[in-house]
């Protein structure tokens, strides 16, 4: 009970140090007009033995106010007697010194000193299971944002060297927005419902503001400032890094991004005394520790602190790659568009998404097929080891799905499904156009993809042109260490005429769809942020509505643009292009960065899902795919469901009479329509019924 008290106070304090003082200066003097009245009454003197505590708290009041008025009080100094009279002129002097224009002054500058340490963080902050982040960035507000969609109070304390009022206003116009758009959401799906039960139903989904905020200027670096923010007693602790484009002068920008690329060493001091708290006595145990890292030089050094610091059972260090995980899931948006809308419902805390749980010993196979026959709520997925731990991995709307059993409902029907055990993914025709820090990631990621799904009569699966400007195709030695990159082309933002015509050569010269991955440069100031990515847009959206005036009978559907942005805001000027597939890639990061505060043992499945096979592995990884319904069927599955679905091509999939090497271990999550419209399965999959057509694609887990 002291805790909590202890923590409310400390965070009031935080947060209006203000209001903190006024009710402390009135409480001060309320406890002094209400003990000088009982002093009075206690007294019992002539005068004063017959006057209650009401009336002896007025005249208390009366007497501070006009010193005239202690005659209420002691009618004759000569009979009254001493001790009553010395309690009153006390409690004058007193009064009148507590309400002087000398104390109010020096009260006046105190208080004033006192708000500026408290808003500096100068006090002690007391706070327990509170998430810490350290620095701040643009993938930061997307970290608080997601936090509103989790269940109960969040606590979170980000301690910054500077720009506190900033990131205040920052985090507010973010939360306010999403709690409005969130509504008006809700709003219109009870549109149609009857009055009160649309009352009842928003009152209990409404978005609310959850979470409780303090935002603390002061040394990242300082043993007592991240002591003062209850570091030991922290559930997760976030280790972001600095935005360059957001804070570097433009005439030391240069020198800034060679320095940027060698390693970043603020990180590393960060986490060095991060870690010296959190790995003591007496901090909380199995803290989680995110550390963002850019290059190969911080990721290593991070290792070693890892070696030398991480304690089990105490701590643990997760470093997260940013470029790397955004690298791969470009490639795997070029290649399956569809992936980027799924992946912003899954790495969310909003709909359904991806959970951990404990299970005991027992292989993957198992572990499936206990959930899919104990029908639950949740989709099983794989099994993992950790630390020497077993952990289940599912997806669901809710972490205790895999507990919850769906409603009972008999099987009428035969929901058997027939699969193409030949199934094999087509050609895939990919342009590039723009670079960014992500490239070298992005090309590994093709590199996997080819290792895995090439052709088995040796064709090239892939089938890549990259438009660049000159210096950035010199720095990747114009792409000629990647034999499926076909051609590269020299073109500057203006070179519209070229930029357009190459386009629409490549389109025209493949019977496939062609995926046009418009990337944004993530190592420009940032007034010109996601500018270039905006200007080649507006060029492919000129070639598809000349084309669809040519050719009303045009299919849009043959060219599947992917739109990289940086900066959030710019979200609405590219739907404003009718562009499905847009992708912020600091969104990305920040939800799996915030996920991994909360579950750390996602990480390793997170690395799974994001890798295709390569001969590195000596095991068969499972990732996320887009599978044509027409072509992964055999024959387009009946009307069933979605409970029918999932276990109908689990079991076709692994079914013992198909030879081993013919097994892909598929478990459906989903499926879009050609329109791009997702569904995600999750809830009681026994209600709702499904049923396929030949052009939907189903969003599968699977090993190949």
């Amino acid at each position: 009970m002291f805790r909590k008290i202890r923590e409310k106070f400390s965070v009031l304090l935080s947060r209006s140090p203000g209001k903190l003082v006024v009710f402390t200066i009135l409480l001060i003097n309320i406890l002094f007009i209400l003990l000088s009245a009982l002093i009075i009454t206690s007294l019992s003197l002539s005068g004063t033995k017959d006057m209650g505590f009401i009336e002896a708290l007025f005249y208390t009041i009366t007497m501070i106010l006009d010193a005239g008025c202690i005659q209420f009080v002691v009618e004759d100094i000569g009979i009254a007697g001493v001790a009553l009279v010395i309690a009153c002129l006390l409690i004058i002097v007193i009064g009148m010194i507590l309400f002087t224009g000398a104390v109010i002054g020096y009260i006046t500058n105190y208080i004033s000193d006192f708000i500026q340490h408290a808003n500096g963080g100068s006090h002690k902050l007391f706070m327990n299971d509170h998430t810490v982040i350290i620095n701040w960035n643009s993938r930061a507000s997307e970290i608080v944002n997601d936090t509103l969609f989790k269940s109960g109070k969040q606590k979170l304390v980000v301690l910054v060297p500077s720009g506190k009022d900033e990131i205040l206003k920052e985090i507010n116009e973010r939360i306010v927005g999403t709690i409005h758009s969130e509504n008006a959401k809700l709003k219109a799906k009870t549109a149609k419902m009857p009055y009160f039960k649309r009352k009842a139903v928003y009152r209990k989904e409404k978005l609310k503001n959850n979470i409780v905020l303090v935002v603390r200027e002061g040394d990242t670096f300082s043993y007592k400032q991240l002591s003062d923010v209850s570091l030991e007693r922290a559930k997760a602790v976030i280790i972001l890094g600095n935005d360059m484009n957001n804070n570097v002068c433009k005439y030391d920008y240069l020198n800034k991004l060679e320095d940027n690329k060698k390693g970043n060493p603020l990180t590393i001091k960060t986490l060095m005394q991060v870690a010296e708290i959190t790995s003591a006595q007496n901090s909380s145990d199995h803290q989680k520790i995110i550390v963002e890292v850019d290059d190969d030089w911080t990721l290593n050094t991070v290792k070693m602190i890892i070696s030398a610091k991480q304690v089990a059972g105490k701590c643990n260090i997760v470093p997260v790659s940013v470029n790397k995980v955004l690298g791969r899931m470009l490639s795997q948006f070029s290649l399956m568009p569809e992936l980027n809308s799924a992946y912003v419902e899954l790495l969310s805390n909003k709909g359904v998404t991806f959970y951990a749980e404990e299970v005991a010993d027992c292989n993957e196979s198992k572990y499936i097929r206990d959930m899919i026959s104990g029908r639950k709520r949740a989709i099983p997925l794989t099994v993992m080891d950790n630390n020497g731990i077993k952990y289940g991995y599912f997806a669901a709307e809710n972490e205790n799905d895999s507990k919850n059993p769906i409603g009972v409902k008999k099987h009428n029907r035969n929901c058997n499904v027939k699969l193409n055990y030949d199934y094999w993914l087509e050609q895939k025709n990919v342009i590039i156009l723009g670079h960014n820090s992500k490239i070298p990631y992005i090309m590994e990621g093709f590199n996997s993809f080819r290792q895995e799904w090439n052709f088995r009569d040796g064709r090239e699966i892939m089938n890549v042109i990259v438009i660049d400007d000159k210096q950035h195709l010199e720095n990747m030695n114009y792409y000629k260490q990647y034999p499926y990159v076909k051609r590269v082309v020299e073109a500057e933002i203006y070179d519209k005429d070229l930029i357009c015509s190459t386009i629409e050569e490549f389109v025209d010269s493949n019977e496939e769809d062609t995926s046009i991955l418009v990337l944004s440069d993530d190592s420009v100031l940032n007034d010109e942020v996601d500018a270039t990515a905006i200007a080649n847009l507006i060029y492919i959206r000129d070639i598809v509505r000349n084309r669809k005036a040519q050719n009303p009978n045009f299919d849009e559907g043959r060219i599947d643009i992917v739109v990289e942005i940086i900066n959030p805001k710019h979200y609405d000027i590219i739907k404003n292009y009718n562009v499905n597939n847009v992708v912020i890639s600091n969104m990305f990061i920040s939800k799996m960065i915030g996920q991994l505060g909360e579950k750390d043992v996602m990480f390793d499945f997170y690395n799974e899902i994001l890798t295709y096979d390569d001969n590195d592995h000596d095991f068969e990884s499972k990732e996320l795919y887009s599978k044509k319904v027409s072509r992964f069927f055999s024959e387009v599955p009946k009307r069933m469901t979605v409970e029918e679905l999932i276990a109908a091509t689990y079991f076709a999939s692994v079914d013992k009479d198909v030879p081993a090497e013919k097994h892909t271990n598929t478990i459906v999550l989903g499926y879009v329509k050609p329109s791009g419209e997702l569904t995600l399965f999750g809830g009681d999959m026994l209600k709702n019924e499904i049923e396929l057509k030949a052009d939907d694609k189903i969003i599968v887990f699977a090993d190949h």
